[in-house]
């Protein structure tokens, strides 16, 4: 299979910490977003890809609300969620890895099934565990309500994500004997000087990075089997085809001579 390149750590990133907040029990994650921000918006002009701003705006709080999750979750783990939403009708995929920091996703607001509520799906691997899938539906078009909501059902704790500032995020979550009442009143205003209010243990800084890892030979191995069944079909008379990656969107050009290669030299 072929390899997927690894973040760049020369590259800044986003830094992201948590804390653990005494007497309160619970864990409190916060980053400011520009830079992740950035680096998605050159990979989106890079690729020539254009999004609706309704759906812009709601894939970033759900960047955001995704990244503080997995700054807050074990170091082996690979997580990706599918966040469904009817009204509008589009689909927002994020997936992180935290050994590597790597985090990316697209938008997907073309074919988007129709369903009867709106559906978040979580997607877990834990080091050399067999893939773990929850499901919970949701109201609303908000991604930072509707993670919430995937924390309550899914997880079965109590979480709340703020807004703090234009770029500014925080998730604070329940962790054992957790202050609940406390929790539940929480106010964005009250989180921003936390520090302050609150006695604070910082747990850790990670650091993500926007990044895939996708190339040409991934894109190859999921049009291996198309070119196998009905190479006709798969290229329709054209030399070349357009593939986008399934995981970030990036456009990748693959000929019928490469394709012919590849899947001669993978025959077995």
């Amino acid at each position: 299979m072929p390899t997927s390149s690894l973040p760049n750590t020369a590259d800044s990133g986003l830094e992201v910490r948590t804390y653990f907040v005494r007497n309160r029990n619970v864990l409190f994650a916060r980053a400011e977003f520009s830079d992740l921000y950035v680096d998605r918006y050159l990979h989106l002009a890079d690729q020539g890809l254009k999004l609706v701003p309704e759906h812009d705006a709601m894939f970033k709080r759900a960047l955001a609300a995704f990244t503080l999750h997995c700054a807050s979750r074990p170091w082996k783990e690979l997580t990706a969620w599918t966040i469904n939403f009817q009204a509008p009708l589009v689909n927002l995929f994020l997936t992180g890895d935290n050994e590597t920091g790597a985090i990316t996703g697209r938008v997907f607001d073309e074919n988007v099934k129709e369903l009867p509520e709106n559906l978040f799906y979580a997607d877990v691997v834990s080091g050399n565990q067999p893939k773990r899938r929850s499901t919970v539906g949701f109201t609303g078009a908000d991604p930072l309500a509707a993670a919430e909501k995937f924390y309550a059902q899914s997880e079965q704790r109590m979480a709340r994500y703020f807004q703090l500032g234009e770029e500014d995020f925080a998730l604070v979550a329940e962790h054992p004997d957790c202050d609940l009442n406390w929790l539940r009143s929480l106010t964005a205003e009250q989180v921003r000087t936390l520090d302050t209010t609150e006695t604070l243990s910082l747990l850790e800084r990670r650091i993500y990075r926007w990044h895939c890892g996708c190339n040409e030979g991934r894109m190859l191995e999921v049009l291996a089997s198309p070119m196998r069944q009905d190479p006709d079909a798969l290229f329709g008379g054209d030399p070349k085809i357009e593939i986008r990656c399934p995981r970030c969107g990036a456009r990748y050009i693959i000929t019928r001579e490469t394709m012919e290669t590849f899947v001669a030299q993978n025959a077995g």
